[in-house]
């Protein structure tokens, strides 16, 4: 039997051939994001070599991304103790302490 795929996003689609179309790593792809970048878009910013003075895409995509937060590199999402949320019973005066 053939390997079932998991039904994607129309966007999440859109960021994958974007990062197969021009050659972005994982974190470019993040950075893109939380910038609010458009995937289709990013052809009309990328150089062409023709252009010599536009920057690269990736280093473009870092230069935006520094600019705007600050950093050079987006936090690490994939850690459950930076995103978790507490639970109820865990805050303090919670109604389970008493």
């Amino acid at each position: 039997m053939g390997k079932t795929q998991k039904a994607v996003s129309p966007q999440a689609q859109a960021w994958v051939d974007a990062r197969k179309r021009h050659h972005l790593s994982h974190v470019h792809v993040q950075m893109a994001c939380e910038l609010g970048l458009n995937p289709r878009k990013l052809g009309k910013i990328d150089n062409h070599r023709q252009e010599p003075w536009k920057a690269p895409l990736p280093q473009f995509i870092e230069h935006l991304y520094l600019k705007r937060f600050g950093r050079e590199r987006p936090l690490p999402s994939g850690s459950p103790s930076l995103t978790a949320r507490p639970t109820p019973s865990a805050l303090p005066g919670a109604v389970g302490d008493r």
